[in-house]
């Protein structure tokens, strides 16, 4: 709330050096059926304009309620729609009813903000800390729609940075954009990363999000700082793209971490059925359980094909590295990105960075226009250890990182080298097939044993048998002359024999189903004289795809089992050779390093030091 009511207070001083000659535009216009929202903006030197005769400091104490509501409801259309997305007027009535709402009003109206006194470009900066303020003091959901400013300021400088030598020459035009935005935090440090290096420089920002007050904090913060507001969008960037054909230069995104997509399912999934690749979402489609992936695959869409091509920041759990095995929607998500050949880098970032969680995060840095000597390559940056302690806990949030460390982790993502905690992979080095591996069928039947006898009679198929059927089974089985068969083809003659009658297929299935149990000296099973498989015994290899399935077999599977066999039926849907290729990113795999256990003596040591202490504490409550 507090912040809603700076965010009056800032409009109201960015448009206090133009307001008498606004005023006097309007008293000259008013009666001539004009559109004053295109004509007013001009004069106030903003994009927004206020023609009320209150301000803060004239809404009376009296009046209070509907002199204010009059200032409100006369500011032009693009920031009335700001006080609408907030709620204002519940907060109006809470501050009415409390007796509290002209001593607000005052207390807002004596700070003294004028352009003479704070300028332009602090204003904004105070307007962002404020922000920052108003989520950490609700840090239970402040994840949801806020990011750190830390976490924000590396994301644009690994994004930024690449192109920094074009974006400080001259005429420089880009767009950026994020389809989650919250209250604007990716958009205004991506402005100001890029006005820092050039002032000229003209950042065009877009956003959209679901969110109605953070909605109305970006668009604020986009008034303020002399943005169109247009270009922020209402609404839920997976179901409803409201900025469908726009393409952008850079991307930047935080979305929310596991959280569902069910809501939105049938759209997105529909979308994905019938437009395919031509669609947002062609690649597959993640579990519901986590959208991340979603937007991720967004972002691609927005990609610019010519030209510049666009270069992309996102941050995620650690879910999207790995969840999913070869053939799901996430591993083909993954698998699209490298074939392509988009995916630079990732960064493994410290915990308990953000306000509601203290899991694992990642930053993904995209691009659809890598240089010569990225190509065909994924560098993985450890950056968990660069952290510095907060001097006070906000919700999760207890580290932070610093801008010496941001710098750290943006050089070794420049210069893109081997390191202890920099690695360097073939976009392929995170691919595999996975193979199925089969064993033969060996069964030996036990007709006579009990168990086995009354969990077939407890089997639903054995109730589809009429009871005089029933009986010429069980009668068969104890005629027989052996009470354990090493053979299935033995075992079916002797009970048909026994039966006077040949077994039918539902009978041999029961049979087998209950009476047959692995038995590595059994003969194998044949059907048209192939071996039939083991269900039981199938298993599972991924081979790397950097490496033949055959030599894979013959090295890691043969010498163990001689008599297993690869599943050729079993084939990708893409390439069509053996095995579904499958794509994960192990990310703790290549930086796990091996600690040795400490040596006994030492433990032992700690041990008795530990045991002369308590005795001695015993020693002294016994005295």
């Amino acid at each position: 709330m507090s912040v809603f009511y700076f965010k009056c207070l800032c409009e109201l001083f960015g448009l206090e050096p133009t307001r008498e000659a606004v005023l006097k535009r309007y008293d000259e216009l008013k009666d001539g059926n004009l559109d004053l929202d295109s004509i007013l903006p001009k004069v106030a030197k903003q994009r927004f304009y206020n023609v009320s005769r209150y301000t803060l400091g004239n809404v009376g104490e009296t009046e209070t309620r509907a002199n204010l509501e009059d200032y409100i409801a006369k500011f032009s259309s693009n920031a009335r729609e700001c006080f609408d997305y907030f709620n204002f007027n519940t907060w109006l009535d809470q501050l009415a009813d409390t007796n509290l709402l002209y001593l607000v009003v005052q207390r807002f109206a004596s700070i003294d903000l004028h352009p003479d006194v704070v300028s332009n470009h602090e204003m904004g900066l105070i307007f962002e800390e404020l922000i920052r303020r108003f989520a950490e003091s609700a840090n239970d959901t402040a994840g949801e729609y806020f990011t750190p400013r830390d976490v924000v300021r590396l994301g644009t400088t690994l994004v930024f940075a690449p192109d920094q030598e074009v974006l400080t020459g001259e005429g420089v035009i880009r767009t950026i954009y994020d389809p989650c935005c919250g209250t604007g935090g990716f958009l205004a440090s991506g402005i100001e990363q890029v006005l820092e290096w050039n002032e000229d420089a003209r950042i065009i920002p877009y956003g959209q999000e679901l969110n109605p007050e953070s909605y109305a904090i970006a668009m604020a913060d986009m008034l303020v700082k002399g943005y169109d507001p247009k270009n922020i969008k209402f609404g839920n960037t997976l179901s409803d793209d409201q900025l469908p054909l726009e393409r952008f230069n850079y991307c930047l995104a935080n979305p929310p971490f596991g959280v569902d997509w069910k809501k939105v399912q049938k759209g997105v999934t529909d979308e994905h059925k019938i437009k395919g690749h031509d669609g947002r979402f062609g690649p597959g489609l993640p579990r519901v359980s986590d959208g991340s992936l979603l937007f991720l695959m967004h972002l691609i869409s927005k990609r610019r094909i010519n030209d510049t091509g666009t270069r992309i920041g996102i941050v995620l759990n650690g879910s999207p590295l790995f969840t999913g095995g070869a053939g799901s929607g996430e591993s083909e998500i993954r698998r699209w990105i490298l074939e392509n050949d988009w995916l630079e880098a990732i960064i493994a970032l410290p915990t308990d960075l953000f306000y509601n969680t203290g899991i694992a995060t990642y930053i993904w840095v995209l691009s659809n226009k890598k240089e010569a000597h990225r190509k065909g390559k994924v560098q993985l940056i450890n950056a968990t250890d660069l952290w510095a302690p907060m001097r006070k806990s906000l919700g999760s949030k207890r580290r932070y990182i610093t801008d010496d460390q941001i710098d750290d982790i943006t050089r070794q993502f420049d210069a893109f080298e081997e390191t202890d905690t920099s690695k360097i992979f073939n976009t392929t080095d995170f691919g595999y097939r996975r193979i199925t591996v089969e064993r033969p069928l060996q069964l030996a039947f036990y007709p006579q044993d009990e168990l086995h006898l009354e969990a077939m009679k407890a089997d639903k198929g054995w109730g589809r048998f009429d009871e005089a059927r029933q009986q010429d089974l069980l009668d068969s089985l104890q005629r027989v002359r052996q009470g354990k068969y090493l053979s299935r083809s033995k075992f079916f003659k002797a009970v048909a024999e026994a039966l006077g009658d040949k077994l039918s297929t539902p009978e041999k299935k029961l049979f087998q189903k209950h009476l047959g149990e692995h038995d590595p000296e059994a003969d194998y099973c044949k059907t048209k004289g192939a071996f039939e498989p083991n269900p039981d015994l199938r298993d599972y290899e991924n081979v790397p795809l950097s490496e033949a399935v055959e030599d894979y077999f013959a090295r890691e599977v043969a010498p163990h089992v001689p008599d297993a066999w690869i599943d050729e039926s079993k084939r990708d849907d893409k390439d069509g050779e053996v095995g579904i290729v499958g794509y994960e990113i192990n990310f703790n795999r290549y930086f796990y390093k091996y600690v040795p256990p400490r040596p006994l003596e030492e433990i032992d040591a700690e041990l008795k030091q530990v045991e002369r202490e308590i005795m001695e504490l015993l020693g002294e409550v016994t005295q």
